[in-house]
């Protein structure tokens, strides 16, 4: 397996990947899980694929298993921001809009969506995806300020990013997605990885710490104006 990330200016260093991945996301929420989001008979594309986004995927022989995407809560692109900010704004009818308790923009944090592993691979197969997709969302985190990541995951998510080093957290009231019938909730974590074994009271400490909010500075606009 291979990790590899780009946006959208140098995704053509990656071949047909980002193509790939994007028939991965359709296969996995169209037709696995019946969502009712933008598609065509072979690929799932949304307003958040632009200019702000960031790609994490891994490979094995020249195909795509497994990929998420992340942008920063600063991201803004047309009348769009990110995913649980336009939802709590009430711009995506699928989402809650109480789904997230604070309103974030900070380089700081970054929200990760299209989470998907291919279904046909082992458990060990997949964990080994699981942690290069997310190594791959850190590093691009990292190199751009970010600390933190979150996303709108289903809740047991939280137990296996714990089992792969990652000490996530529920930050929000978990719900019902009327479309699949899975719980989904808010998950933040840190944008780093535990090495080794990890003390319990070291992962008790975050969970229990506070999710850390900036606001910017009140002249600065949000995002643009429609």
């Amino acid at each position: 397996m291979q990790n590899i990330t780009f946006d959208l200016s140098d995704m053509h260093l990656h071949g047909t990947a980002f193509f790939q991945f994007l028939g991965l996301r359709k296969r996995f929420f169209v037709d696995g899980l019946g969502w009712d989001i933008p598609h065509d008979e072979r690929v799932e594309m949304d307003q958040y694929d632009n200019p702000s986004a960031h790609y994490s995927l891994v490979m094995r022989d020249g195909r795509v298993i497994g990929g998420a995407r992340a942008m920063p809560t600063t991201a803004a692109w047309g009348p769009h921001t990110y995913m649980l900010r336009d939802a709590a704004k009430g711009m995506l009818a699928d989402i809650p809009g109480d789904v997230m308790d604070a309103d974030l923009a900070t380089p700081r944090i970054w929200e990760i969506t299209r989470f998907v592993v291919e279904d046909s691979l082992c458990a060990a197969e997949r964990s080994r995806c699981l942690t290069m997709i997310l190594d791959g969302l850190v590093c691009i985190a990292q190199e751009r300020g970010g600390i933190e990541l979150m996303s709108l995951s289903p809740v047991p998510m939280v137990r296996a990013l714990r089992q792969l080093g990652y000490p996530a957290k529920r930050v929000g009231q978990p719900h019902v997605d009327t479309g699949d019938g899975r719980r989904y909730a808010v998950i933040s974590m840190p944008a780093k990885r535990l090495p080794g074994m990890i003390a319990k009271e070291r992962i008790k400490a975050w969970v229990h710490a506070p999710m850390p909010i900036e606001r910017p500075p009140q002249t600065a606009p949000l995002i643009a104006a429609e």
